[in-house]
């Protein structure tokens, strides 16, 4: 028997997605993993990079993938399972692809453990709605908020998936060096990556026109466009030569 939709906790999923994104901008510091985990104590408890990254992101595929295997309509039927679909391709391809081919460093267990929750509620938020609550008329498809949002969406997968590639070919095996990472959208700012999985999210947001989807885009703006400020601020710091016209996450612009 399905499960009605109680909209009370997607509204207060969606406002916590935003409160937290608001939060992020406002302690205006980088979460602790990657290279800002040198300014953690010495002793705190880490986990390999691509352990830590397969837990963490785990959830954000298995829930969603949990609702899916549990309904008898085709994946490729309504827009809400659709939409679903694309958001466990996102996180299929972070859990089981980019987690095992990552070189990062050590993963601090205390990140991991605070983005398995946020992985968890999210996973549950974003499946639930779609699954339970949505309501998308039968044109949905031919509509032009979902035609460009999963255009968005296809075209931020593909950069972010180049630009992880690029930064992986900076590193050796067991290198722990940093280099200025060069070619596809690297050339015009600091977080190509970031930026490529920003434009992933306005596109989600913009095709399932939901405010679940749309407190994750701003988190995801939140946070990762701070992380591209302060990966750009250390590389001007780290570099004398880095290229002065490069920004940090919106090309020419900011």
């Amino acid at each position: 028997m399905p499960l009605p939709c109680q909209q009370s906790p997607v509204l207060a999923g969606s406002a916590t997605l935003a409160a937290l994104g608001a939060l992020v901008l406002y302690l205006a510091k980088p979460s602790g993993y990657g290279k800002y985990s040198e300014s953690l104590l010495p002793t705190a408890t880490r986990l390999p990079a691509r352990a830590a990254w397969f837990l963490q992101e785990l959830p954000s595929f298995a829930v969603p993938a949990g609702f899916l295997a549990r309904q008898p309509r085709s994946l490729f039927g309504q827009p809400a399972t659709v939409l679903l679909g694309l958001f466990c391709a996102h996180y299929f391809h972070r859990t089981f692809v980019y987690s095992l081919l990552t070189r990062g460093r050590p993963f601090p267990v205390a990140f991991l453990v605070r983005g398995f929750i946020f992985c968890t509620g999210n996973g549950l938020l974003q499946g639930y709605y779609l699954i339970y609550c949505a309501e998308y008329p039968a044109e949905w498809y031919t509509d032009g908020r979902f035609r460009l949002g999963v255009f968005l969406f296809i075209l931020g997968m593909g950069v972010n998936i180049h630009s992880d590639y690029i930064l992986r070919q900076l590193r050796k095996p067991g290198e722990v060096i940093y280099r200025i990472p060069q070619g596809g959208l690297f050339k015009y700012v600091s977080g190509a990556n970031f930026l490529g999985e920003i434009t992933e999210w306005i596109g989600y947001a913009l095709a399932s026109w939901s405010l679940p989807s749309l407190g994750f885009a701003f988190f995801s703006l939140c946070f990762l466009g701070l992380r591209a400020f302060h990966h750009h601020r250390f590389y001007l710091k780290m570099f004398e030569d880095y290229p002065k016209s490069r920004k940090a996450l919106i090309p020419f612009i900011f």
